[in-house]
């Protein structure tokens, strides 16, 4: 709060003006707040897929593989299908138990959503235990 001094007398005559210099100092330190966080906001996390360092699950005895090759062509076991008859190969291979895991194992150069896509064929086909299969990292250097 400002106030002018006169030589007249005792009274004190108040200034009207806005003091902005608590108003520019928030709005400084909002922007520099804002430049800090935001590259962290920011999610850019490389994702390699095909390798894990988990431990192995124990096998079934009879399992279900279903293979994306690199060509896009579709396997379920060792015949080749396509994505159209892949609910009836599975049905073929698991005696139709649809409760049984089925394994997916995809090529590391296939495009996500083509995985995606097979995965939608076997959740629509009612083959809802679906395991993806990696290989296993070597560890050590």
């Amino acid at each position: 709060m400002a106030a002018q001094l006169s030589q007249a007398g005792d009274e004190l005559v108040e200034s009207h003006e806005i003091n902005v210099t608590p108003f520019i100092d928030v709005i400084l330190v909002l922007l520099i707040i804002f430049m800090v966080a935001a590259p962290l906001a920011t999610v850019d996390v490389p994702v390699d897929l095909p390798s894990s360092t988990s431990e192995p699950q124990p096998r079934p005895d009879k399992p279900v593989f279903v293979s994306l090759k690199a060509d896009h062509s579709l396997a379920v076991g060792d015949d080749t299908v396509t994505l159209d008859t892949v609910a009836a190969a599975l049905d073929a291979a698991s005696g139709n138990n649809r409760d049984q895991r089925v394994f997916v194992r995809a090529d590391r150069g296939i495009n996500y959503g083509d995985v995606m896509e097979l995965m939608n064929a076997l959740r629509n086909a009612g083959y809802l235990k679906v395991g993806l299969v990696t290989l296993q990292a070597k560890e050590g250097p």
